[in-house]
């Protein structure tokens, strides 16, 4: 008897800040409004995301007809049901749940509807990066603070490492999984984790750590997938030194390094700043466990470059006007696996 398979094309987007909010219910006669029509229809101190934007970004997840979209910096489930039914036509299955950002920006998914299989989503908001910040772990060594600085909880993801699980008739069998997080930024205004180094360090350690549980929950015969946005250097190419278990514990390899991409052609990101030349980068990465890697369609693999009205690519940013009118400050990972069994 043949085993049954199926073709799946995937995106990895950061879609910056995609808060789609109103005090009442969107309605797709608010997409002719004007943009300070737009802004006003909510009260939250969330900007709702341009709606030039929201369309552009719908365009090119319709022109590449992904089948599941992995994305980062949504504002919550709201924000992604409404992107889903005011701009592609109700098409997916809107699937997040809240994690701990503090700028309320969710890791989520959109699964095309009408697949051959089931999804369920499992959280690991509530894990334990075992992880203090350094003023924290003085304040347990401190003779003077004792016993009520004792047991200070560990901090948790920036956001979440949000699983989900592909399967046909059982939940417990799945028969592919995807990982996807948002490590933390660099940014730092307290000045406690220069460039955020150690808490990232100590997420991605976790991050293994989820991968790890599941190969050997399933005795490494299911395909995984850890995506998302790193907030860093994690490829081959002069890995940032926060990344570098990353390969020194894990046989995991990032889609962009399996195709034999160029760093220019895997660069994500592109650092704009008024006093130096633009740096780009990749940060956004799709990293799958080697029983994934086999079903990778290398050819399929890309990171699109937006296009203007002629449908041309846009050139890389140069300054920071011409970055702030990009659909997103990220470019999507694409890329399709061939033939994966699901039974």
């Amino acid at each position: 008897m043949t085993q049954a398979t199926v073709d799946l094309s995937l995106m990895l987007l950061n879609a910056e800040n995609l808060f789609l909010l109103s005090d009442s219910p969107l309605q797709e006669s608010h997409l002719n409004l004007e943009p300070h029509q737009w802004s006003a229809l909510s009260t939250s101190v969330f900007d709702n995301k341009p709606l030039e934007k929201c369309r552009a970004l719908a365009q090119m997840i319709t022109e590449k007809n992904s089948d599941i979209v992995m994305l980062c910096e949504v504002g919550g489930f709201e924000s992604l049901a409404n992107f889903n039914r005011l701009f592609l036509k109700d098409h997916y299955s809107p699937v997040l749940i809240e994690g701990n950002s503090d700028r309320h920006i969710d890791v989520g998914f959109l699964v095309r509807k009408g697949l051959p299989f089931y999804f369920d989503l499992v959280s690991n908001k509530n894990k334990s990066i075992n992880y203090l910040y350094p003023f924290e772990r003085e304040s347990l060594d401190n003779p003077l603070v004792g016993k009520t600085a004792q047991g200070a909880p560990s901090h948790k993801f920036s956001r979440d490492a949000a699983e989900l699980h592909l399967f046909t008739k059982d939940r417990e069998k799945p028969f592919a999984i995807f990982v996807l997080t948002h490590l933390k930024s660099r940014l730092d205004p307290t000045g406690v984790d220069p460039n955020g180094f150690e808490r990232r360090q100590a997420e991605l350690k976790t991050l293994l750590e989820i991968y790890k549980n599941i190969e050997d929950k399933f005795k490494g015969q299911v395909p995984i997938c850890v995506s998302g946005d790193f907030n860093g250097n994690a490829s081959e190419w002069n890995t940032d030194p926060e990344f570098l278990h990353l390969y020194q514990e894990s046989a995991l390899k990032d889609v962009c390094a399996l195709a034999g991409l160029t760093p220019e052609e895997s660069t994500t990101y592109y650092q704009v700043n008024r006093s130096s030349r633009p740096e780009g980068r990749q940060i956004d990465f799709c990293f799958l466990s080697p029983s994934m890697t086999r079903y990778l369609e290398k050819d399929s693999v890309q990171v699109y470059r937006y296009k203007n009205h002629l449908g041309l690519p846009i050139d890389p940013p140069t300054t920071l006007d011409a970055k702030s009118k990009l659909p997103s400050d990220h470019y999507p990972v694409l890329f399709s696996l061939k033939h994966l069994p699901i039974s």
